[in-house]
C-alpha cells in the first residue's frame, strides 16, 4: 500500500482549485496573498481531522481490505485528536452513505479513488489539488468532494473547484474510460446539504480552454483586482487597497438630493455597503495584531479588554460554600437542552422518531432578515391583502 500522506501535510499549488473563484474574479489576489503567512484555525484543523476519518472510511469500504482490528485501531488514534467530536462519526457514515447509493446502482463494479491527486496544470499553470473521491461508472466522470464546514450551503452547480477537480480526473483517466458526462457533488452532512451537479465532457473541457488566459494572468500576477463576496477568505482582505477604495464610492450618496433618498437609492447604498462590516472586522484584527507586535496604528492602541472571573478551583469552592451554610440547590442551574443540542444528543434519525414524528417539536418562522435579491428564499412581507382585511 502506498503510504498516505496526511491532509495537513499535503502540498498546495498558488492556484488552488479551493480558492479558483477568488483568483478567477480577481487574477492578481493569488500572487498579492503570497506575502502573508498562511495561519490555520480550529475550524480547519477539524475539518482535517473530519476528513481523515472519511477517508479511513472510504478506503475501508472501496479501495483497500481492511480488518475490522486495522479499522478500529486507526480510527481510535484519530479519536484520541482534541478536537474530535462523536458527531464526526455519524456525518462522515453520511458522506460514505450517499457514495453507497451512488455506486450500487451501477451495472458493472466502479473504478474508485480516494484522496487522489489530479494535475490540472494543461489549464492552470502548476495548477494541482486533492479530489475527495473520484468514481469513474460507465462512461460517467463522478467527482465528490466532503466538506464538513456548517458556515453556509456550498453548490455544485459550476463550481470551479469542483470543475477544475474534474478536469485534473479526466487528464488521468480518459486514456483508460470513454468519459462524456461528468457529475459533480457536494456533500455537507452538517448543513443536510448534497448538491449535484450534471454537465457534458465537451462542456467542461471549453470551460477548461475559457479560463486559461485568466489561469496564466493570476499566475504572472496580472490583471485588475476585483473586490466581491470572494474576498472572505483572502490573507490580504484586511489591507487590500482595492477592497478599501470601493468604500469610497459611498461618497456618491452626499450629492443626493432630495434629502430623503429613494427606496431604489436605498438599495443601492446597500449593494455598495455590503461588505463594510465584514471589512471593518477585518481592519480591527490586523490593527490589533500589528499594535501588539509594537508596530503604530496610527490614532488607535491595543489596550486590555475586560477580564472575566473564575474559580481557582471550582469543587474545591463549592465545597468551602456548602461548609458555610450555601445550599447545593444554590449552586447549580438546571437547565433544558434546546431542541439543536438534544438533536445533535440524540441523533438525526433517534430525535426524528421520537420528537418530530409524534409532533412533539414545532417550527416558529423565523425573524424577519434582509437578503439580497438574488437569494433563493422566497420574499415575505406583512401587508394584509384585501380578503385577509375582510374575512
Amino acid at each position: 500500500m502506498a503510504k498516505q500522506i496526511a491532509h495537513a501535510e499535503r502540498a498546495h499549488a498558488l492556484l488552488s482549485a479551493s480558492a479558483s473563484n477568488r483568483w478567477l474574479a480577481c487574477p492578481p489576489s493569488a500572487r498579492l496573498e503570497e506575502q502573508f503567512e498562511d495561519k490555520g484555525s480550529s475550524y480547519a484543523a477539524e475539518g482535517t481531522l473530519a476528513h481523515e476519518i472519511a477517508e479511513l472510511r472510504l478506503r475501508k469500504y472501496f479501495v483497500e481490505p481492511m480488518a475490522k482490528s486495522t479499522f478500529t485501531r486507526r480510527l481510535n488514534k484519530m479519536k484520541k485528536n482534541e478536537l474530535f467530536q462523536q458527531e464526526m462519526l455519524k456525518h462522515t457514515e453520511t458522506y460514505l452513505d450517499y457514495l453507497k447509493e451512488l455506486t450500487l446502482g451501477m451495472e458493472v463494479s466502479p473504478y474508485v479513488a480516494v484522496e487522489k491527486k489530479v494535475d490540472f496544470s494543461a489549464y492552470v499553470p502548476e495548477g494541482f489539488g486533492t479530489a475527495d473521491c473520484i468514481i469513474i461508472g460507465g462512461n460517467t466522470l463522478y467527482v465528490n468532494d466532503f466538506k464538513y464546514g456548517k458556515g453556509v450551503p456550498v453548490s455544485a452547480e459550476d463550481n470551479p473547484q469542483m470543475k477544475l477537480y474534474a478536469l485534473g480526473a479526466y487528464a488521468a483517466y480518459s486514456f483508460l474510460y470513454p468519459i462524456s458526462r461528468v457529475h459533480l457533488s457536494i456533500v455537507q452532512p452538517r448543513l443536510d446539504n448534497i448538491s449535484e451537479y450534471e454537465l457534458s465532457l465537451e462542456e467542461l473541457l471549453k470551460w477548461g480552454d475559457e479560463i486559461k488566459p485568466v489561469a496564466q494572468k493570476a499566475f504572472n500576477g496580472e490583471g485588475e483586482f476585483v473586490p466581491g463576496e470572494h474576498c472572505k477568505f483572502c490573507k490580504a482582505k484586511a489591507t487590500c487597497r482595492a477592497r478599501m477604495e470601493q468604500y469610497s464610492a459611498l461618497d456618491d450618496f452626499k450629492q443626493m438630493k432630495p434629502p430623503l433618498i429613494s427606496n431604489e437609492e436605498v438599495g443601492q447604498a446597500l449593494e455598495k455597503a455590503k461588505h463594510l462590516e465584514s471589512w471593518v472586522r477585518a481592519l480591527k484584527e490586523y490593527a490589533l495584531k500589528e499594535s501588539l507586535k509594537g508596530n503604530e496604528i496610527a490614532g488607535w492602541k491595543a489596550v486590555e479588554g475586560r477580564g472575566s472571573r473564575n474559580y481557582v478551583d471550582q469543587d474545591k469552592a463549592f465545597q468551602h460554600l456548602k461548609e458555610h451554610g450555601i445550599k447545593e440547590a444554590l449552586l447549580y442551574e438546571r437547565v433544558p437542552l434546546t431542541v439543536p443540542k438534544l438533536e445533535k444528543e440524540l441523533g438525526k434519525k433517534e430525535y426524528r422518531e421520537l420528537l418530530e414524528e409524534p409532533g412533539l417539536v414545532q417550527k416558529s418562522p423565523g425573524k424577519p432578515t434582509l437578503a439580497p435579491a438574488t437569494d433563493k428564499r422566497q420574499a415575505i412581507t406583512n401587508e394584509v391583502s384585501a380578503a385577509e382585511d375582510f374575512s
